[in-house]
């Protein structure tokens, strides 16, 4: 066996544990597959169901339509809610316009939506660590009318203009990890030593045990390739996560994006999926990884999730 030969048998693509599908975007996928399986199409769906391309394709080829606004969808027509929840002006909206909804928001985000009324309630001023513009981060501030405040960056925490003695709480969104909040964390905590914090159940998760997982297997290859669509927050924070470890890291969400010279001379190539990624995406991208150039596959260690989500009891009816 040539040198060259044996270097080949001996190439691994090394798939993190867990990747892909978390419970949440699993329930709104099967929410609106359901719907259209007991209705027909079309079904709409407010926003990207979840923020994966070939996820929304595949739906939309079955006779979701996708919108963007409420008025899109014709009067009495069914909707479905995305993963990411919606704001309670959205909900009345819907209500007004006498459509049938159908809710697919991820359960742990609806516990932060509750959180946040209670809180307001209570006279917290509530302080949200997301990204401006997020679906997720739009639909939980829009749980009350005013009271919320986006918090984006560590430097923002400085020119918050509240008492150190004010009733403040803070909450997240749910794609982000403990690691990524952590210095905005301890700058609130310091600014505002009285500060509630959430509780441990009301953070994702998937999130947390997917970067964990990328960074136990970061030192293991010389490349990471992220399944996830540019739209994701979490595949993105993967990706990020992979290149701060002093990792190549891409994300691609079809086959035809990857490019062989990303590999050429790697031995060991990473493989990760955010959680809106289907596993069978996964595979594909595998699959033509392997065209580049022979190469085994190895199933790494780690945490096997096996939460689920019921659907709406409105659909089970």
């Amino acid at each position: 066996m040539t040198k060259q030969a044996a270097e080949q048998t001996s190439a691994e693509i090394l798939m993190a544990q867990p990747r892909g599908f978390c419970a949440g975007v699993d329930r709104a996928i099967n929410i609106v597959n359901e719907a259209l399986s007991r209705f027909g199409a079309p079904i709409y769906v407010r926003h990207e169901i979840v923020h994966n391309a070939y996820v929304v394709n595949g739906l939309r080829e079955k006779g979701a339509v996708f919108v963007d606004e409420l008025h899109e969808v014709p009067k009495g027509g069914i909707v479905v809610f995305s993963a990411h929840g919606v704001s309670q002006e959205v909900r009345q909206d819907a209500e007004a316009r006498g459509l049938q909804v159908y809710d697919a928001t991820c359960p742990l985000v609806t516990k932060v939506h509750l959180e946040v009324i209670k809180m307001c309630r209570e006279g917290f001023t509530v302080l949200m660590i997301g990204h401006a513009g997020h679906p997720e981060v739009e639909g939980t501030m829009g749980q009350v009318k005013e009271g919320v405040y986006l918090i984006e960056k560590v430097v923002d925490v400085a020119s918050l203009p509240f008492d150190e003695n004010q009733k403040i709480a803070f909450v997240t969104q749910t794609t982000l990890s403990v690691d990524e909040t952590k210095e905005i964390v301890e700058a609130l905590t310091q600014k505002f030593p009285n500060i509630v914090q959430p509780r441990k159940q009301d953070i994702c998760y998937a999130t947390q045990n997917r970067q964990d997982a990328v960074k136990f297997m970061a030192p293991q290859v010389e490349v990471v390739i992220v399944v996830g669509s540019k739209a994701s927050s979490n595949s993105n924070r993967l990706r990020e996560l992979a290149e701060k470890l002093g990792v190549p890291a891409y994300m691609v969400d079809a086959p035809e994006q990857l490019q062989a010279e990303w590999f050429a001379g790697k031995k060991r190539v990473g493989l990760t999926a955010g959680a809106s990624a289907p596993e069978s995406l996964a595979l594909s991208i595998v699959s033509k990884i392997q065209e580049f150039g022979p190469r085994s596959i190895r199933n790494l260690e780690g945490v096997v999730e096996d939460i689920t989500f019921s659907l709406p009891k409105n659909l089970l009816a």
